[in-house]
């Protein structure tokens, strides 16, 4: 009797702690909103890989490193790998922490971003966003972010809050990148991790 209560014991630990691990790791967002269309549309669920990002701050009172890759003594340490240009991520709303959005990575730290007609140019080359509604009418005076900030836009540019109205995402700020739309069942789609933008010369979460 006691071997079948240890077991029993045994395997409710092991259940709490493989729990406890998963959302430590994973959680899941319900799409609010459209500022994600055509990409990700409201009431779809996603599933977030809130490991990817995770990292050591050391601060030595300088300014970190300005390019994702080169790293100082003062860049924050990533075991895999800091937000891409290109990733949907997840993040708590600079303004509003509380609330959780949804964008993609245009621009990372040391980069400059600048929207001519509707098009967007990252350190002066037009980057071709085949994923994008894009606005014609867009335009935003060059912008550098700054270490440790990201700069995000929504796929659907005519409808999407983002960095073009408050700026730059503070890294602490990101939860994690998108990973797998997981529903509607029909709608099943694993996002790439490869760069999903080149230059044309080169072949619940709130969307507001």
């Amino acid at each position: 009797m006691r071997a079948v209560i240890r077991e029993i014991i045994e395997t409710i630990i092991l259940s709490l702690l493989l729990f406890v691990g998963i959302q430590f790791a994973v959680q899941t967002y319900q799409v609010e909103g459209a500022s994600m269309r055509p990409t990700l549309s409201p009431g779809q669920y996603l599933l977030v890989n809130k490991i990817v990002y995770r990292h050591l701050n050391i601060d030595s009172g300088a300014e970190g490193a300005v390019r994702s890759g080169e790293f100082t003594e003062d860049s924050p340490i990533f075991p895999f790998h800091p937000p891409q240009p290109g990733e949907v991520v997840i993040f708590n709303f600079p303004n509003d922490p509380s609330r959780d959005f949804v964008k993609r990575v245009i621009g990372i730290p040391g980069d400059t971003v600048e929207i001519r007609d509707g098009h967007t140019f990252v350190n002066g080359e037009q980057i071709q966003e085949d994923y994008a509604q894009l606005d014609d009418f867009d335009e935003m005076e060059p912008l550098k972010v700054p270490p440790n900030a990201y700069f995000v836009l929504g796929d659907n540019r005519r409808h999407s809050n983002d960095s073009r109205d408050w700026g730059t995402v503070p890294l602490e700020f990101i939860v994690g990148r998108a990973w797998v739309r997981y529903w509607p069942p029909h709608q099943i789609r694993l996002f790439p991790t490869e760069h999903p933008f080149s230059t044309p010369t080169e072949a619940s979460v709130e969307q507001p």
